[in-house]
């Protein structure tokens, strides 16, 4: 994850696409990222990111049909809201504290799922 600099400490990354989903890793992410597409979900690989604790990453994803694949460290709280047909799998800690990351997930078709390195 890359941080902001003092003069933009509200940047977010953008993604774009018509038909296909997005992969993203953690060293590419700011703190806020949003992926759009008409077709397809987003992969999102974050175990290879120190997230400090007490820190909040945001992704928001939207699209009609896709869903969400997550990869987190263990010690990593995921916090999943927005409106979809899908449910979500998360198995990992729900106790407040340590660094969070924050699932806006907007779409008519897919589910959350959530996964532990």
């Amino acid at each position: 994850m890359t941080k902001s600099g003092g003069a933009d400490p509200q940047k977010t990354d953008v993604k774009v696409s018509l038909i296909g989903g997005h992969r993203l890793a953690g060293a590419t992410l700011h703190e806020r990222t949003v992926t759009a597409s008409l077709i397809g979900g987003a992969d999102i690989d974050l175990t290879d990111v120190d997230i400090p604790d007490g820190a909040e990453l945001r992704i928001t994803k939207l699209s009609l049909i896709g869903g969400v694949s997550l990869r987190v460290p263990r010690n990593v709280r995921v916090d999943v809201r927005g409106l979809r047909l899908g449910g979500v799998r998360d198995d990992g800690p729900s106790e407040p504290g340590g660094p969070t990351v924050r699932i806006d997930a907007w779409g008519l078709i897919g589910g959350v799922s959530v996964r532990r390195a």
